[in-house]
């Protein structure tokens, strides 16, 4: 299988680090963010990367050849002239994820340890074209999903804003966890070109198509501020 890291994103909240690196070079316990991900999915026998790049982008290259990719085969979606997003960024990786086979997707400031081949089996039996990892932690929005784990809205804790398929019958608000298992036939479904978030695609295909939730308690860290570097230093050695 392989899997798509997101790792072109600006990092502002990680500044002053991102004035002058990628968010994905960040340490943790003096290990790269991008390294221990990689090396966390090839935990799980996954050795076939797409990882893009935009902001510094050219580091992370360099970074990848000095370590012979990691004894990994690795694919670069080179967005150095837009930062599209991750929809767009989906979408200008196509030509190396549509072909077949489902994919994963990471973003590559995640820290967790969700058992990968649990969720891949869960996306498998259910045949959706996409399964968002998903947990019952603190989060600023959440996703909302019906006693099937389909999901059916969006909330924005703090300002109370939804945005429903169907009126809320108690549905069950959970954070989505950034690492979500494609099909394919998702590239003939999605409608937006350019720059987009895949999850406003999610929010509309949840209209008429089931996108299922996988439910997970592992540990889960978005290492986005300096602060939760401090944290995931706790967790992760």
């Amino acid at each position: 299988m392989k899997a798509l890291i997101f790792a072109a994103g600006k990092g502002t909240r990680l500044k002053p680090f991102t004035d002058h690196h990628p968010k994905a070079l960040a340490k943790v316990n003096e290990i790269p963010l991008l390294e221990r991900n990689i090396n966390y999915l090839k935990s799980f026998g996954i050795k076939d990367f797409v990882i893009n790049i935009h902001h510094f982008g050219e580091q992370i290259v360099d970074f990848l050849n000095k370590n012979n990719n990691f004894g990994c085969k690795i694919e670069i979606s080179d967005e150095t002239n837009e930062l599209l997003e991750t929809g767009g960024g989906l979408i200008f990786a196509r030509k190396f994820l549509d072909h077949g086979e489902d994919f994963l997707i990471l973003n590559a400031d995640i820290l967790t340890d969700l058992n990968i081949n649990a969720l891949v089996e869960y996306h498998k039996k259910i045949k959706d074209f996409a399964t968002l990892a998903v947990s019952d932690r603190e989060s600023s929005r959440k996703l909302l999903f019906n006693d099937d784990m389909v999901l059916r809205g969006w909330l924005n804790v703090q300002t109370g804003e939804q945005r429903l398929a169907e009126f809320n019958k108690g549905f069950r608000a959970l954070a989505f966890s950034g690492i979500h298992c494609i099909n394919p036939v998702i590239f003939e479904k999605i409608k937006r070109t350019g720059k987009f978030s895949v999850m406003e695609e999610y929010l509309d295909l949840m209209q008429t198509e089931h996108i299922h939730g996988f439910v997970h308690d592992s540990i889960l860290i978005d290492v986005g501020r300096p602060s939760s570097i401090i944290e995931a230093e706790k967790h992760f050695k």
